[in-house]
């Protein structure tokens, strides 16, 4: 928890934060760059929500890459007590 990941502005978003690690799921917070924010395909019951200053909480489980803002991808790989494995990239 805590890691940052400083991702190209192309994405749409800020410095990506790790703010929680549970046993199913992943938790970030990003702020957000670009006019607008999308994501699809965040499997273990992921989701959004503003943070009412410009930034979103996305919440993953392991599964399938989400895409997020049409351009980047991300997947939790794993997930091992209160660590994880994220993968990011640009989207496919």
């Amino acid at each position: 928890m805590g890691d940052v990941v400083t991702v190209p502005e192309a994405y749409g978003l800020g410095p990506i934060e790790v703010t929680a690690v549970n046993g199913d799921s992943v938790e970030l917070v990003a702020p957000l760059t670009g006019s607008g924010f999308g994501v699809a395909g965040c499997s273990g019951g992921g989701g959004t929500s503003s943070n009412g200053d410009g930034g979103v909480t996305m919440k993953c489980g392991v599964g399938p890459a989400a895409t997020i803002n049409d351009a980047m991808s991300l997947t939790v790989a794993e997930i091992r007590r209160t660590v994880a494995v994220l993968r990011i990239g640009p989207a496919k």
